[in-house]
């Protein structure tokens, strides 16, 4: 199959601000816990890998201190202009295809990145080549597929409508390469890659405004692109939002997988 160019979710789209402000509420406080539980502090130098947006390059800056480095990297580094002054530097970078930004890093972070590059294993080794001896990994990814649904209690027709729209968003995503399953893998992947102390755990939101605001921000993002590829018509799209801002529905995100280790 020929994938379609460009990436599904470009950074530069109005929605996508929206989007990473509501990763922000959903997914920062589990995200910030295993960056605790690493132990990063003061003069540590870390890469960001796929930065998007702020929340994680902002508390990075704010541990490592004037003493570290924060290096957040991304194809796309136009949202992070508000963070780019020291400690922090924000670079162009595809972690699939170029090599690493700098080595001997005491972390290396990389949040709902991986599932979306088409060269994953790379990926992945470049981050692991970048690490100092000991230095701590953390990759945090999606696992569409092990939860398919933006409506787990498909109760009614507002139900079915949302997880048929869900269903040709997760389309979308698998014709630009992207890997619906990658999420579970991440724990085997990190131990047969090399780094030790292997641990991972999964968060799953399933109602929340946040949610809502995630939900809203991305099908109007996608819009185009469904109509387009005939995954839904302009009506059902109309009508999603209305059922939506009702406040009747429970609307969910794929259980986001953290897995973590040590270079050896």
């Amino acid at each position: 199959m020929t994938r379609p160019d460009g990436y599904l979710l470009d950074n530069q789209q109005n929605e996508a601000g929206e989007r990473f402000d509501a990763f922000a509420t959903l997914f920062d406080p589990t995200t910030f816990r295993h960056l605790e539980e690493l132990g990063v502090r003061s003069g540590w130098r870390c890469w960001e890998v796929g930065a998007g947006g702020t929340s994680v390059v902002s508390w990075l800056a704010g541990r490592v201190g004037p003493a570290g480095q924060v290096v957040a990297t991304d194809i796309d580094t136009s949202r992070l202009t508000a963070a780019a002054r020291p400690p922090v530097e924000a670079h162009v970078h595809d972690v699939g295809a170029d090599g690493p930004p700098g080595e001997n890093f005491d972390l290396v972070h990389a949040r709902l990145v991986l599932v979306h590059v088409p060269d994953r294993d790379r990926a992945l080794r470049s981050m692991i080549e970048a690490l100092r001896p000991g230095g701590r990994l953390l990759v945090e990814d999606a696992d569409p597929a092990l939860q398919p649904l933006i409506c787990p209690d498909e109760h009614g027709p507002e139900q079915r409508l949302a997880n048929r729209l869900r269903q040709g968003f997760r389309k979308l995503l698998a014709d630009r390469g992207a890997d619906l399953s990658y999420g579970r893998k991440l724990p085997r992947l990190l131990r047969e890659a090399g780094p030790h102390d292997v641990e991972a755990d999964a968060h799953f939101p399933v109602t929340s405004p946040a949610c809502t605001a995630l939900e809203t921000a991305t099908v109007r993002q996608i819009r185009a692109r469904l109509v387009a590829a005939g995954l839904a018509t302009d009506e059902e799209i109309d009508q999603h939002p209305a059922n939506v801002e009702a406040g009747g529905m429970d609307l969910a995100t794929a259980p986001m997988i953290s897995a973590r280790g040590r270079k050896a």
